[in-house]
């Protein structure tokens, strides 16, 4: 006997086949792809045609979890994952404490397994008192690998000169996930944000296209000397595209949906320091480089950079104002409704989210829907049509840049480790994250 059954739903069973297919679950795994009209099961669920994907995962997030939990925890993060349609978040550590140490790493697993809605990873950030731990730590039970901060950032996570990034990127065998903006262009240009009269439009221009540019071409150059692979986040220029691109054999690279989506100076006109996150949104001809590189496989993976603050702190007068905004509960919904709108396949959906960040890290049986994988699965209505609205954010800063905006293509049913964890927007059943495994 199955413990869960998905009768006509249509399957993503690999790149490019969708099939109307029975899913059988047991324990937690995905048992059966096939007929199962005369199996029984304590639950047997009719899909009615929805749309069954693997389960996505969102790479990055900051979930405030210890110090700062004002603006976010692990349990209010990971519900607006499932909300989301999210079955497995990678966390990352600019916490406070940091997370640079084995008890640091430790606080954050236990935190996790008593709380987390969702499967969860988390990151240790490599600093220049910690680089020659990182083997060791790296290879942690849940450990998603190393973080760098090449540009400012929160304690002793700053790594900006090329000695200690040559250190860090030649101890472990990992991918390294990389914040690329280059520090010392930043305090070149901070008289930028000085003035009396400055705001939020000065943003882009402080953290300008060569702060990002010069950071990644200095980062590729020491990747390739050290032949260690990376993974360069939330990518903003179209110039780093080409370059990337150049560049494959160790790099890999990540955009947000936020990039994708908004454009300055609309953005910033329509929200001010709501859109202000780090590096920053930029013109509309660079948010067109970003989907040249989606469609050229130049982009391997879409992360939120889910980073929230509370609407008091954000409204606050720039520069004072904090980077980030929250983005796990709306990462599926905004890019589904590129699918709608014939910007993006479901196939590159599937890859984006689900497939390349597992092959990427090197998850252990997700990413994909097969048999003897975990029943991590993301349900969705292509043709369900909603608007977001912040009373509906659960994160505990409870608004999204989104706000208002509606949306074609959201998820209807989470199913995590075998579990429905959420349904039509309700979250229902226990929590069921567990840690999530690396090979």
């Amino acid at each position: 006997m199955y413990d869960l059954i998905f009768k006509n739903g249509n399957i993503f069973i690999d790149e490019n086949k969708i099939e109307k297919i029975d899913l059988g679950i047991k324990s937690g795994v995905i048992s059966t792809i096939g007929n199962l009209n005369s199996s029984k099961a304590k639950n047997i669920i009719d899909l009615k045609n929805l749309l069954v994907l693997p389960g996505c995962i969102d790479s990055q997030v900051h979930f405030r979890e210890p110090g700062l939990i004002h603006k976010e925890d692990i349990e209010s993060g990971t519900r607006g994952a499932i909300l989301g349609g999210i079955t497995s978040i990678f966390e990352m550590p600019n916490t406070k404490p940091n997370t640079t140490s084995l008890e640091a790493f430790n606080q954050k697993i236990e935190i996790a397994r008593k709380k987390a809605f969702c499967n969860y990873a988390f990151f240790i950030g490599a600093s220049k008192k910690n680089y020659h731990d990182l083997e060791e730590l790296e290879k942690l039970s849940g450990c998603s690998g190393v973080k760098i901060f090449m540009g400012s950032s929160t304690g002793n996570l700053l790594v900006e000169d090329d000695e200690n990034l040559r250190k860090i990127l030649s101890n472990g065998k990992r991918r390294v996930s990389v914040h690329s903006e280059d520090e010392f262009r930043l305090r070149e240009r901070k008289y930028i944000i000085q003035g009396t009269n400055t705001s939020v439009i000065d943003h882009q221009l402080w953290r300008d296209v060569k702060t990002a540019v010069t950071s990644t071409k200095r980062l590729i150059k020491i990747a390739t000397e050290c032949s260690r692979k990376i993974h360069i986040l939330h990518i903003s220029t179209k110039d780093e595209i080409e370059i990337i691109g150049k560049n494959k054999k160790y790099v890999s690279s990540e955009v947000t949906p936020q990039h994708l989506y908004f454009h300055s100076p609309e953005c910033y006109a329509e929200l001010g320091s709501l859109c202000q996150m780090n590096p920053p949104i930029r013109t509309k001809d660079h948010k067109e480089g970003l989907w040249d590189g989606i469609r050229k496989k130049i982009i391997d993976v879409i992360g939120s950079d889910h980073a929230p603050h509370t609407i008091d702190e954000k409204k606050k007068k720039y520069p004072d104002c904090p980077s980030g905004m929250t983005g796990v509960q709306t990462l599926v919904p905004v890019m589904l409704n590129f699918v709608n709108q014939k910007k993006l396949s479901i196939s590159d959906f599937v890859r984006l989210t689900s497939t390349n960040p597992a092959k990427l890290f090197g998850v252990k049986k997700k990413g994909l829907i097969k048999k003897g994988f975990d029943a991590d699965l993301t349900i969705v209505d292509l043709k369900k049509k909603n608007m977001v609205e912040n009373k509906d954010i659960v994160s505990k800063s409870s608004w999204s840049p989104y706000d208002g905006k509606i949306f074609q293509g959201w998820p209807v049913m989470t199913v995590v480790n075998g579990h429905i964890v959420m349904r039509e927007n309700e979250i229902i059943g226990n929590r069921s994250g567990q840690k999530v495994l690396f090979n």
